[in-house]
C-alpha cells in the first residue's frame, strides 16, 4: 500500500518538525545533478527505478514524480523546508524546463555537443563550452602537454652535441651532418608521443581564429574529445587529454 504522501520527497516529520530524509533527499540532489548534465525524464525514470529509492510506498517511478520535484521551490528553502539544492541549480532546472518546452532545431555544433556530453546539454553548458575554446583561440599558449617539458634522451642530447660541433668545425663534412641529422630527427619524433602530436595541432587549429559568436562543428569535431556536466561546473577534455573548465560566454 502506498503511503498516501503529502510532504515534498525528500523530508519528513520528526517530533513534529520537517526535516530531511537522507536518502530521499540525495536522490534529490542526484536528480537535479542528473537533469542539469542532460538527462531527459524518461533517462531520470529509468536510473531511479535502479536507484530502489521508493517514491510513495509502493507506487513506481514515472516523468510526472521527477517533474513535480524540478518544479518545486521548497527544496532551496522556503516555506520553512531544509534547503537540498541551493537556488542557483534550481533556477538553471527551471531554464532548461523552458527550452525544452519550446524546442528549436538544432545546428550541426549543438549536435556536435549533444555527442560529446552524451546527452542534451541545457544552453548554459552550451555558453561555457563556448567561452573554454575563445580563451584558447585567445591564448593558444594554454594548450599544453607535459610530455613537451621531459629531459631529452641522453642519446639524443650526444647526437645534438655531436652536430653542433661538426657544423662549428669547417670544412663541414656534409654527408656526416647529414646522417647526424637524420638520426636525431629519428629519435625526436620516436620520442614524440600521441599527446605532443594532438597538442602542436590544436595549437595549429586555434592560432589565426577569430573568437565565435556562436558554436563551430568543425572545432568541436576537430579539438574536444569529451565534455563532462557536474554540480554546474563544465569540463572539457581536450583531444590531447588537457582538460579545461569552461568559461562564460565569448
Amino acid at each position: 500500500m502506498g503511503s498516501n504522501r503529502k510532504r515534498p520527497f525528500g523530508y519528513r516529520m520528526e517530533l513534529g518538525e520537517i526535516v530531511l530524509h537522507p536518502a530521499e533527499a540525495e536522490t534529490v540532489r542526484w536528480i537535479y545533478d542528473s537533469y542539469l548534465a542532460g538527462a531527459s525524464y524518461n533517462a531520470l525514470v529509468d536510473k531511479l527505478k535502479e536507484r530502489g529509492v521508493p517514491y510513495d510506498g509502493d507506487k513506481p517511478w514515472n516523468k510526472n514524480m521527477a517533474a513535480r520535484i524540478l518544479a518545486d521551490r521548497r527544496y532551496t528553502g522556503e516555506d520553512g523546508f531544509p534547503q537540498v539544492i541551493p537556488e542557483g541549480q534550481f533556477h538553471m532546472a527551471r531554464v532548461r524546463r523552458q527550452e525544452r518546452a519550446s524546442p528549436c532545431k538544432k545546428t550541426l555544433a549543438q549536435k556536435e555537443l549533444r555527442k560529446l556530453c552524451g546527452g542534451s546539454p541545457p544552453a548554459w553548458v552550451e555558453r561555457q563550452v563556448l567561452g573554454a575554446l575563445n580563451r584558447l583561440i585567445r591564448h593558444p599558449e594554454l594548450i599544453t602537454c607535459p610530455v613537451l617539458e621531459d629531459e631529452p634522451l641522453p642519446e639524443t642530447k650526444k647526437l645534438r652535441r655531436e652536430l653542433d660541433e661538426l657544423l662549428h668545425r669547417p670544412p663541414v663534412d656534409e654527408e656526416q651532418a647529414r646522417d647526424l641529422a637524420f638520426r636525431l630527427t629519428a629519435l625526436q619524433l620516436d620520442a614524440i608521443g600521441p599527446e605532443e602530436y594532438e597538442t602542436l595541432r590544436l595549437r595549429r587549429l586555434f592560432q589565426n581564429r577569430q573568437p565565435m559568436m556562436e558554436l563551430e562543428q568543425e572545432l568541436l569535431h576537430e579539438s574536444v574529445r569529451h565534455i563532462t556536466v557536474s554540480n554546474g561546473t563544465v569540463t572539457v577534455l581536450l583531444k590531447n587529454n588537457q582538460t579545461l573548465e569552461g568559461g562564460n560566454g565569448t
